[in-house]
């Protein structure tokens, strides 16, 4: 970590805050990233980081299920919001790498920091882990410096971090709003999912 550490720091907020505890609502920003139909019935937003263990469970354990049966079908709009949660500036240079991957590998790239977190965490070495999850997405090694050192950049995420946490009351991940209702259990179970879904479509009762 001490090479992202040494470019991020002073850079990074200095909000670092735990999981699972959460509160807030948001509406649909024009910087969000997204998946699956904007005219679904129902629309799922998640605050997440990629150096969140409880979201990395999510994302490899229930998010894959979820997806084909919602967003893949059309019945959910999935909007992804990034968290600074974790380790600040892991979240930090992972977000950005994704996004430097361009839109329609941000999600890939997503995963794969998820799948790749327990090695970033176990080895110490989170740069090099993150830059050959870049070389995998078409990124040179100079574009993946670059990326990560892209203050204007980082400002923007800070900011949007900032907002979350402020705005929409945002203090752990993963939070889960769907269609306006804030579940803030943490991780969340697919029957909870269904439940939740149901229930935003008009033809269900919430999960308990």
């Amino acid at each position: 970590m001490r090479n992202i550490a040494a470019l991020l720091m002073g850079l990074c907020l200095t909000v670092s805050l735990g999981a699972c505890q959460k509160t807030g609502s948001g509406a649909v920003a024009a910087d969000d990233m997204s998946m699956g139909s904007p005219t679904a019935k129902v629309t799922m937003i998640e605050y997440a980081s990629v150096s969140c263990p409880h979201c990395a469970r999510f994302d490899m354990e229930v998010f894959p299920a979820f997806k084909a049966k919602y967003i893949d079908t059309g019945q959910v709009h999935y909007i992804a919001r990034e968290a600074l949660t974790g380790d600040p500036a892991i979240a930090a240079a992972g977000f950005l790498t994704a996004r430097c991957a361009g839109k329609d590998k941000y999600f890939q790239v997503v995963d794969a920091i998820y799948r790749a977190q327990q090695e970033m965490f176990s080895d110490g070495e989170p740069h090099a882990v993150l830059l050959n999850i870049a070389r995998s997405a078409g990124m040179t090694d100079a574009q993946f410096e670059s990326c990560i050192k892209d203050e204007a950049a980082l400002n923007a995420l800070n900011a949007r971090w900032e907002k979350y946490v402020k705005e929409d009351k945002i203090n752990g991940t993963p939070t889960f709003i769907i269609n306006g209702k804030v579940y803030d259990k943490g991780e969340m179970t697919m029957p909870e999912l269904d439940a939740a879904v149901a229930l935003a479509k008009g033809d269900g009762k919430a999960a308990s």
